[in-house]
């Protein structure tokens, strides 16, 4: 028993390097002094950390996708608030179809809903705004919010709320300090994992961003295609440990339980 345990361990943890590793390289190669990517490297420098603070146009990528992320995030969360409430609580002709359609962004290939964008954009005469470039991420992170916030609201007790009205609670008091407590985790973590979807999205966004709306997954992109130089690395590892602190803040708040399997 003991050494199945071992092996056990072992091959868990070679499984994880083995997941690891290529984010574990990108982070010892940030660190190169040389001016082309290398690895493995003569000398460890933060001289590529210095140069991202030092290029303009990555601060402003960077401060276009946080907004675009946080807007976008949380226009998603409020719109599944009622959706999930709706599909919960109610047996309607169509409910599935309906639950299907909600959902249907996770099934659409990202190419093929960037190219969808682009042609509507131009048709319409819609690109480069920053409006309808947060509208098409709502649309592409809403199924996130709407899984979390449906787990929440799955495994609320209505009895609660049953019982706040029967002691004359008015909907608009048993909707803030009863309903969106009980699935403040799902609101949380969906809020969470949208903005880390959204904020990472490269492959739709590319096709609808404008220079006047490069977003940083998209700058990397274009950079990554015209040098070698690991000024990219850095910035990847600087949103690799970023992504990893979020992870864990959603861990602390919600649990990774609830927000990759929806266990209540």
């Amino acid at each position: 028993m003991k050494r199945n345990r071992t092996l056990s361990l072992l091959f868990h943890a070679a499984f994880m390097l083995f997941l690891l590793a290529p984010l574990i390289i990108v982070i010892v190669v940030s660190f190169t002094d040389k001016g082309f990517i290398s690895y493995p490297s003569d000398g460890l420098s933060l001289r590529w950390y210095r140069a991202v603070a030092d290029e303009p146009r990555i601060m402003q990528s960077f401060w276009l996708s946080l907004k675009l992320a946080s807007f976008a995030s949380t226009i998603a969360v409020c719109l599944a608030v009622p959706a999930a409430l709706a599909l919960t609580r109610f047996r309607f002709p169509g409910r599935d179809t309906v639950s299907a359609f909600l959902m249907s962004p996770l099934m659409i290939p990202n190419v093929v809903l960037g190219v969808s964008f682009l042609r509507f954009f131009n048709i319409a005469g819609l690109s480069g705004s920053v409006f309808w470039l947060t509208m098409t991420h709502v649309i592409f992170i809403f199924p996130y919010s709407l899984r979390l916030v449906l787990a929440s609201a799955t495994g609320m007790d209505r009895e609660v709320e049953m019982a706040a009205r029967s002691l004359g609670a008015g909907k608009r008091h048993v909707y803030g300090r009863i309903i969106l407590p009980l699935i403040l985790p799902g609101l949380t973590g969906g809020w969470l994992l949208s903005f880390i979807q959204s904020f990472d999205e490269l492959t739709m966004t590319v096709f609808v961003a404008t220079p006047g709306t490069t977003t940083l997954p998209v700058w990397m992109y274009n950079h990554i295609a015209q040098t070698i130089d690991p000024l990219i690395t850095s910035v990847s590892a600087i949103l690799i440990i970023a992504t990893v602190i979020m992870m864990i803040i959603m861990d602390r708040l919600v649990g990774l339980d609830k927000v990759l399997i929806g266990k209540g």
